[in-house]
């Protein structure tokens, strides 16, 4: 990325007139030699120029000039020339480069000159610090910083001048001090003034460390000047208002004075250890002066940060290199670890944790200074305190396993170098020729660091560091599979980056390691072990998970070893293909192109024109890859495509052609990614276009030889071709019916054509303005028509850089027509419709004569309109604004006429003029200009005052609805004189009551009273014009909510994008266009509509304008505006304290706005100040948040919610960031003891807002996992975080503790598993054994009279969830002689049946499953095995084999008890049989499963069955646990199942079951025919056509009987007759109102017949039901959903390859080719089943639209409905489909078709009387859609969009059809 280069301002010299004037009249004096007169004559010539350019380059001259001048020449005007450039040093503007040319000059005075250079420019600088005022401090400390950098003279003048200097520092940082206690609201002010007290800090330190041998001088003559600076700093450090850059420099700044005043001794040290021990006793060798200013450092109640701060400044001021000078360094060296680990703990800002991160790197690096001498200068104490295992490395790595997850990247990246700095220390305490291997320290910490979880981001970084010291091969060693497990991260987008870096260090340092070991075959060794992982990898990985592989992992390990693409290339082309399928990889082709995609982007390759890409792949391959069904394999293949190392890289004429081949297939994608990425490559090849372009034509312009010339001509011309193929081929597409991603991915891509070549009229290399046609600029006007926002943008865009011949709107009556569109649109009752007016008036503004046609617009509407016509010369912004003047006076015009007739009748102005579409046109215009630049002030002044007060009045009208309780109330609908009268009654009723009765009790509405009706004014009837209307209450509600957003808008518009006029204190008044009085009102209107309003859309777009506002009051210039935010803050908070339910601040259960009031008055405070707003705010609110004995009954909780509420606005907005971090644990606590009040309000507020804190403390939830490792966090970090809440939640879950035993005897059967699920947090994962034995221990041994089954029911419980997590986190066996077996063995009671209660006894099943049926099991050896033989016992004596006809079927419990039985029944005869050794009855018992009279057990078994079939999958036999009679129990199932979950399910088995063998149909001992089997399979379906689950098996299994008919040579003549019935169910389950689940199943079952009926040539289903099933393939392959249309294009997998043409690549592609591919495929089965008149015939009904035997006419006379009735109707559902380009790609296959037919005579005639039918119909439709098209209003294309669209489409099938028909009579 190119970076711009900040360009620096140059200020001509600022002197004021009178020393202006004296400097060029003394340097105009006669005298002195002539050198020093050309010298003078310079300067005065510099002085009277104003140009800054010129003035620096006479300074040099004079420089030059000084240089050359010898002692002799030495005059009184030589003094005149020095003090003249002393005077402009210290005179110009900081940072301007004139003042580093004068410094040049000065310093490259002869030698003899020094002096007096020194003298002068000395006493220039005295002047200035003599007495300057405070606006000059700034200036002057800049000068004096100047003067040290890099400038000797300037050095010796502050050497000179050192006392004064350090003074006048010290009162400038005084009088900072001061200013600083004035500022409070004042942010801007507040932060400007923290800059200049850093860099006053700064340049004192500067001064000092500059001046260390004249500070003694100081000392003696005034030690108080070092005191004053000394105090200031002191004040700094311990005032929490100044940031903490300030701060930091301050500590640096009190370390310098203290070393500069004592020296480097073991004095400094023991003063400095003292300041950090905050011990007044350490400062003894100090001098008096110095302790005394110093004991301020050393209070008991300092802030954290002072320690931070001095530990920062020791570290950064003293030297640590080399041997330390005292024992007291040493001592200073470990206390400064300790001390930021002490303060680590307490501090809970994000930004102080990250000083304390940095201080530590500092630290380490000083420590490593120490150690880098000779060992024996290093003392063995330091050395013993520094290696790896000391108790100082081992809190250090505490504090980095705490911060390797911290938010912040700083932290993280600190903690890593601190990490890096360890093991350095380490390696220097250890001999140098110790390996890696035999370090225990090292070998211990590489093993805990591989043992932990890999979703800890800050283990890798660790890592990294071990193999850039000690090599990959250490970590290899001990884990040789790292880089497959590293590879496996890399589809989590979160931890892909780290993966790859590590795995970057990791393979460059195993390469190293091998080659320098110099075996023959180490590069074979390296590709094992990096290469091959990454292959498979790419092969058998879903595409979607290998992305970042891509981005992160392949371009670095190419760039490592560019070899081997040669290795990758030959593996995958060896490799065998994968197998095809929704879910599958995307295989070796997919792997391939991201190979060679990778390799392409790095240089490592180069296109070629060879048929060999590269001289690698061929180019078949690559089309085949471009339209792959897989989206990744596409976007790597056009990667590979479009990527180049070099942008100036020529374009091959093959890479133009697959180009050609890719886009028409890739244009319609529907992932918002794809179109991203497609859109990005495609520009990446644009610019190499373009680039390269530029090139050959300045190698043209080159004299070259004539073949050069020749080949760059061509290759221009190939672009010129290519560009306009591209561009015609964009505009094409761009159709009435078109697909929202079809029309982004054309409008984007010629939006960057349009960017990167323009379409001028103007001729050009490429003339792409002569492709667009009128037509073309038309059909991308009629885009801003769109529903899509995006569109609308895009087209607007394009449409602004076509050529405006071809758009045409400088045409009058074209511009009428449009702008007369725009108005309509704005008074639409749709709301996109006034987005379309806003974006066509954007347009209409850019043309010259838009006011004439906007006046007579406003004639025709009887507007009295007063507007200038433009000049004839008038600049380009000056016709912007005026036109925008134009157009906001018209539409304000129009606005209030509206309005007037809205406060007359709000009904009919929602019916006829809504009010918000005005509104918003206003704001669109308004965002056009640049309101920085009017001419017209006084009329937008003016216009600016009358829009505020519309705005005001739009309000007015509105709001009563939107601040009712009950907006979406009944509205009449009777069209009679008392509507609106009924709607003010209403609207009166549910007006809200400004209290907070909300906590107490409910509203209800008042009756119809006389009182009531004497509030209605009378209003006019309705129906003036004899025609009625109807108005939805859905109408009014969007028409007041949307009018509240669009004054919101259009408020904060005006405030944030006018010039302000203000005026402060001593300042002269600034003009502007909005005063502070207006900004204040709008201010208070807002705060209205957020404090007071109910309906959430109010107050939430509200909330949207005020935020610009307070944006813009932080930011203006007024002082009185600029304290607004701190005084409204203020005020709303004393009114939440004293809210009650009297208050006027809405009350509903979230607070309403106010919340969002005080949201965007936080937000507005600049991030780098010290933001006190945020943290007083925070303080006041969390204090009344917290439970209080005063505040338990329901009117005293307000003030409590409210502030419950407003802390989880906070907590939310990412913009206060790790500002509001620090306030988290108060939060929790607030939340967490809310939880336990009376008041139903709080306990509501507490949960919301503990959801809140748990999300912005772990992140935010990606996924429906609850135990997701993504958003976790390691006790350590937490508590690290956030130390207050270690106590408390230790408090609280004490607490919780105990109510968890009590619960878990619980009457109540969901509070007992509640208290089970929540002990299981409580134990910890090695005490899982014991508990779960303890627990086991207190239920009883045998039956008895006095058990409590409640109590047992929640023991049981509690061992079943702690044995769950164990097997789920501990991945082993529970350990030996736990007892745990044996004691449940001793209570098998419990679940015989001499337990009466079945829940416990289904339990304790429960149990022996976790235990005894689990692959994984428990336990272990003879424990698990005895534990099994007593289950199997159980299981023999139970229900299920001797079913117990006594008991009662319906007891409760007893379904549960049975599931759980039926569960470890499963286990035992089909699951794991093998773990159940020596049971005989397996049989028997799954039979008992498969019979038993509960529909539960029965659906339980059937769903094991299932689930063991899926695992036994890639077996093609019948399962030996599933015998002859099982399977005749099965079909008998699937005959007499009358339960539909069951019926599905065993259909689906014996689908699953039809695969492997054939299946033998029985009804008891009946067996049934094929024709009675598929009769009973087509009647389930028919007869549960809205069961979705029992639909699609038997449709299924239905479909894999036909197949098996149809191939059988036996077949059932009866069956034969019912597969039209078949063929007719599977084509209605393609409709689009089908669930998603049943179309997939019927293009499943379409592409098992491809092969045996579709592409049969004895057509066994006959023609008509043949083409059907066709018919219903290419639906699918256009249906809405991705997953259907991709599954569909699996068709192509299946077709013989002998039928696909030579040129077709067959295997996957998406479902764009498919669809072609599939006609096309059609056509050629007409020819071979010799039905070529026929398929025509066909086909020709498809073109005109009559495939269903219904006229399109007759389904449009079935929508009686208006569009308009309907506010938000979308239209049809369908956004993929494109019945245009459908009916286009039916007529050229027709065409083709056709063609055939003429050199095939024999393969079917066409019947000339249908033809003629055929003809009439088409010449009938193309007649009447014309008509009906010319019938549509004006602009059709914006006014009846939908109508337009389907009347379109009607006129071309018809216009198509004749043409094919015109053809096929040719050919007959």
């Amino acid at each position: 990325m190119v970076v711009k280069k900040k360009t620096i301002k140059v200020e001509a010299v600022a002197l004021d007139e009178e020393t202006l004037c004296k400097l060029i009249a003394s340097l105009s004096v006669d005298g002195g030699t002539e050198r020093v007169k050309q010298l003078s004559h310079t300067l005065q010539s510099c002085l009277e120029l104003t140009d800054p350019v010129q003035q620096i380059q006479l300074i040099k001259k004079a420089g030059s000039q000084l240089e050359a001048l010898n002692e002799e020449e030495a005059d009184d005007a030589l003094d005149v020339c020095l003090k003249t450039l002393a005077l402009v040093y210290t005179s110009v503007q900081p940072k301007n480069p004139l003042r580093r040319a004068v410094a040049s000059s000065l310093g490259s005075v002869p030698k003899w000159l020094q002096g007096r250079t020194v003298d002068t420019l000395s006493s220039c600088l005295s002047d200035l610090l003599s007495s300057p005022s405070s606006e000059q401090f700034p200036r002057i400390i800049d000068t004096i910083s100047a003067c040290l950098d890099s400038f000797p003279t300037g050095e010796r003048c502050i050497h000179k001048l050192l006392l004064k200097v350090l003074k006048f520092i010290s009162k400038v940082l005084h009088e900072y001090l001061h200013q600083n206690r004035g500022l409070a609201g004042r942010h801007i002010a507040q932060a400007q003034l923290m800059q200049w007290c850093l860099a006053a800090v700064k340049t004192s330190m500067l001064v000092l460390q500059r001046s260390q041998e004249a500070i003694g001088d100081v000392l003696q003559a005034q030690p108080d000047t070092l005191g004053g600076l000394l105090s200031c700093y002191t004040h700094i450090l311990t005032d929490e208002e100044f940031v903490q850059a300030v701060q930091s420099t301050a500590g640096m700044a009190v370390v310098l004075l203290i070393r500069s005043v004592m020296g480097s001794g073991d004095e400094v040290a023991s003063v400095v250890c003292g300041l950090l021990r905050s011990s007044v006793g350490g400062l003894e060798s100090a001098p008096q002066w110095l302790r005394q200013r110093c004991e301020a450092l050393c209070a008991s109640d300092r802030p954290p940060g002072v320690s931070l701060y001095l530990c920062h400044g020791a570290l950064a001021m003293l030297s640590w290199k080399g041997s330390l000078p005292g024992p007291q360094w040493e001592e200073l060296l470990l206390l400064v670890p300790r001390t930021l680990m002490d303060l680590d703990v307490r501090v809970r800002e994000s930004s102080t944790a990250m000083v304390v991160a940095r201080v530590l790197t500092l630290w380490s690096g000083a420590a490593l200074d120490c150690l880098q001498e000779e060992k024996h200068l290093c003392p063995p104490s330091l050395q013993v305190a520094l290696c790896g295992g000391s108790e100082l490395q081992r809190h250090l790595l505490e504090h980095i396993y705490s911060h390797w997850e911290h938010p912040l990247d700083g932290v993280r990246h600190q903690t890593r170098s601190l990490f890096h700095n360890l093991l350095r220390l380490h390696q220097r305490t250890k001999p140098s020729s110790c390996s890696p291997s035999e370090d225990p320290y090292l070998t211990e910490l590489t093993h805990s660091l591989l043992g932990l979880e890999w979703h800890m981001r800050g283990k890798y970084g660790s890592l990294g560091c071990l193999v850039e010291l000690h090599g990959a091969e250490h970590l290899l060693s001990i884990q040789p599979l790292l880089p497959s497990r590293l590879l496996d991260l890399m589809g989590d987008q979160t931890l892909a980056p780290y993966a790859s870096d590590l795995l970057e260090r990791l393979f460059i340092s195993h390469k190293a390691q091998l080659s320098n070991r110099g075996s023959e075959d180490w590069m074979e060794h390296w590709h094992r072990t990096w290469v091959d992982p990454l292959l498979n990898v790419l092969c058998h990985t879903r595409p979607d998970q290998t992305t970042y592989i891509l981005d992160y992992f392949l371009p670095k390990l190419l760039r490592c070893s560019p070899s081997s693409l040669t290795h990758m290339v030959q593996a995958l082309q060896d490799a065998p293909p994968c197998r095809t399928g929704p879910s599958s990889s995307r295989g070796a082709l997919g792997a391939l192109m991201t190979c060679l995609r990778a390799a392409r982007a790095q240089g490592v390759m180069a296109s070629s024109e060879d048929d060999l890409w590269a001289g690698l792949v061929p180019l078949s391959l690559l089309q085949t890859a471009l339209i792959h069904k897989h989206d990744q394999v596409r976007m790597d293949a056009l990667g590979l495509v479009c990527e180049s190392h070099r942008s100036t890289e020529v374009l091959t004429s093959q890479e133009m052609e697959l180009i050609r081949y890719f886009l028409p297939s890739n244009l319609n994608s529907q992932s918002p990614g794809v179109r991203q990425q497609t859109i990005s490559l495609l520009k990446k090849l644009l610019c190499r276009v373009k680039d390269s372009s530029q090139l050959l034509q300045k190698r043209l312009i080159q004299e070259r030889a004539a073949k050069g010339r020749a080949r760059d001509q061509h290759s221009l011309h190939q672009y010129k071709e290519f560009l306009r193929w591209l561009c015609g081929n964009l505009l094409e597409v761009l159709l009435p019916g078109a697909s929202f991603s079809k029309c982004l991915m054309a409008l984007n891509l010629l939006n960057l054509l349009a960017q990167l070549f323009t379409f001028t009229a103007e001729p050009d290399v490429f003339a792409l303005g002569e492709v667009v046609t009128s037509a073309h600029a038309q059909n991308v006007l009629y885009c801003v028509a769109s529903n899509f926002l995006e569109v609308k943008q895009l087209a607007t865009s394009l449409l602004r850089q076509l050529p405006p011949a071809a758009v045409g709107l400088q045409a009058p009556q074209t511009m009428r027509r449009v702008l007369q569109a725009s108005l309509d649109l704005s008074t639409s009752t749709k709301p996109y419709d006034s987005v379309t007016a806003a974006h066509l008036l954007s347009l209409l503004l850019q043309q010259p004569e838009l006011i004439p046609v906007l006046l007579g617009c406003a004639e025709d509407q009887g507007l009295e309109l007063q507007i200038d016509p433009l000049q004839t010369q008038a600049s380009e912004a000056l016709m912007l604004e005026l036109n925008a003047l134009a157009v906001v006076r018209y539409l304000l015009c129009c606005l209030q006429t509206e309005l007037s007739g809205a406060e007359s009748s709000l009904l009919q102005a929602a019916a006829s003029f809504p009010l918000y579409g005005r509104a918003h046109c206003i704001t669109a215009v308004l965002q056009q200009l640049n309101t920085e630049c009017w001419s017209q002030t006084e009329q937008w002044r003016g216009l600016s005052s009358e829009l505020i007060a519309a705005c005001y009045r739009m309000s007015d009208v509105v709001s009563p609805v939107v601040q009712s309780s009950s907006p979406e109330g009944l509205i009449p609908m009777d069209s009679d004189s008392e509507m609106s009268g009924g709607l003010q009654r209403i609207l009166q009723e549910i007006q809200p009551r400004d209290t907070n009765d909300f906590f107490n009790s409910a509203r209800e509405l008042e009756g119809d009273d006389a009182s009531a009706q004497s509030r209605t004014p009378h209003t006019p009837p309705l129906n003036t014009d004899g025609e009625g209307y109807r108005v939805t209450a859905q109408m009014v509600l969007v028409c007041c909510w949307r009018s509240m957003k669009e004054v919101a808008m259009l408020l904060g518009q005006l405030c944030q994008s006018l010039p302000l006029q203000y005026t402060n204190e001593n300042e002269p008044t600034c003009a502007g266009l909005i005063t502070e009085e207006q900004v204040e009102g709008v201010g208070l209107y807002f705060r209205q509509q957020l404090l007071q309003s109910r309906h959430r859309g109010a107050f939430e777009l509200a909330y949207v304008g005020f935020v610009r506002l307070t944006d813009m009051l932080c930011r203006s210039g007024s002082q009185a505006l600029q304290q607004l935010p701190s005084r409204w803050l203020s005020e709303v908070l004393e009114e939440v304290k004293s809210s009650d339910p009297t208050s006027k601040l809405c009350a509903t259960r979230r607070s309403a706005g106010i919340p969002f009031y005080i949201q965007a008055l936080l937000s507005s405070e600049p991030k780098s100040s010290s933001c006190s707003l945020l943290k007083m705010t925070m303080r006041e609110l969390i204090a009344l948040a917290m439970p209080s004995a005063e505040r338990n009954t329901d009117s005293s909780t307000v003030p409590q919610v409210h502030a419950l509420n407003i802390l989880r606005a906070l907590y939310r907005d990412t913009r206060l960031g790790e500002n509001i971090i620090p306030f988290v644990s108060d939060g929790m606590q607030a939340a967490v003891l809310g939880f336990t009040s009376p008041v139903w309000a709080v306990r509501n507020s507490s949960t919301l807002l503990f959801s809140t804190l748990i999300t912005r403390i772990f992140g935010v939830k990606r996924g429906k996992d609850e135990h997701s490792k993504k958003n976790r966090m390691t006790g350590r970090e937490f508590f690290t975080r956030f130390p207050a809440l270690y106590p408390f939640l230790l408090t609280q879950l004490e607490e919780a503790a105990a109510t968890v035993q009590r619960c878990s005897r619980s009457a109540v059967y969901r509070t007992r598993e509640m208290a089970a699920r929540a002990l299981v947090p409580f134990v910890l994962l090695t005490q899982v054994p014991s508990t779960v034995h303890s627990l086991l221990q207190e239920l009883p041994p045998e039956p008895g009279p006095k058990i409590q089954h409640n109590h047992i029911h929640g023991t049981l419980l509690q061992v079943l969830f702690l044995l769950r997590s164990f097997q789920t986190d501990s991945h082993r066996p529970l350990p030996a002689g736990s007892g745990i077996g044996e004691a449940l063995c001793q209570r098998m009671w419990l679940c015989s049946r001499q337990n009466s209660c079945l829940v416990t006894r289904g339990v304790f099943l429960d149990v022996l499953m976790c235990l005894c049926g689990s692959k994984t099991s428990l336990l272990e050896g003879s424990e698990v095995d005895t534990l099994r033989q007593t289950a199997l016992s159980v299981v023999t004596a139970s229900e299920l084999i001797h079913p117990d006809s006594s008991s009662p079927s319906l007891v409760p419990g007893s379904t549960q008890y049975l599931l759980s039985l039926a569960q470890l029944g499963l286990s035992v005869c089909v699951d794991s049989p093998h773990l159940w050794r020596g049971f005989e009855q397996r049989k028997q018992l799954l039979y008992s499963l498969l019979h038993s009279p509960h529909y539960e057990v029965r659906e339980l078994a059937l769903e094991g069955i299932l689930r063991k079939l899926y695992e036994e999958e890639e077996e093609e036999k019948s399962p030996l646990w599933l015998d002859e009679t099982t399977m005749s129990d099965l079909t008998n199932m699937a005959v007499h199942e009358t339960r539909q979950q069951c019926l599905a399910k065993v259909l689906q088995v014996l689908c699953m079951l039809s695969n492997r063998c054939e299946l033998l149909w029985k009804d008891g001992s009946k067996t049934l025919s094929q024709k009675d089997v598929l009769m009973h399979l087509l009647t389930l379906a028919s007869k549960f056509i809205h069961s979705v689950d029992l639909l699609s098996s038997a449709l299924m299994l239905a479909s894999r009987l036909v197949v098996a008919l149809v191939s059988s040579d036996l077949q059932d003549p009866g069956a034969v007759a019912c597969l039209d019935q078949w063929g007719a169910l599977v084509c209605s389950c393609c409709g689009e109102e089908q669930p998603v689940e049943v179309k997939l199943m019927v293009t499943k079952v379409l592409v098992t017949c491809s092969s045996s009926l579709m592409t049969n040539p004895q057509l066994p289903l006959g023609f008509p039901a043949t083409v059907s099933l066709w018919r219903s393939l290419f639906t699918l392959l256009q249906d809405e959903d991705q997953e259907v249309r991709d599954s569909a294009s699996d068709f192509t997998c299946s077709v013989p390859a002998h039928l696909l043409s030579k040129d077709v690549a067959g295997g996957s592609v998406c479902p764009p080719a498919a669809l072609d591919l599939t006609l096309q495929l059609l056509c050629g089965m007409f020819k071979l089943w010799g039905q070529l008149g026929a398929g025509i015939l066909t086909l020709m009904q498809w073109l005109m639209g009559e495939e269903d035997g219904c006229d399109e006419e007759e389904a449009d006379e079935a929508l009686p409905l208006d569009e308009e009735d309907f506010l938000f109707e979308k239209g049809e559902l369908n956004l993929w489909a494109e019945p245009l380009q459908w009916v286009k790609l039916l007529h050229r296959h027709l065409c083709s078709l056709i063609d055939t037919l003429e050199q095939n005579q024999g393969a079917g005639a066409v019947d000339p009387d249908q033809l003629l039918h055929f003809q009439t119909q088409a010449r009938n439709k193309v007649l009447i859609s014309q008509q009906a098209l010319n019938r549509l209003p004006g602009l059709p294309q914006f006014s009846s969009t939908m109508e337009h669209a389907r009347l379109t489409l009607r006129h071309h099938r018809a216009e198509l059809a004749l043409d094919a028909l015109s053809r096929l009579t040719l050919t007959s």
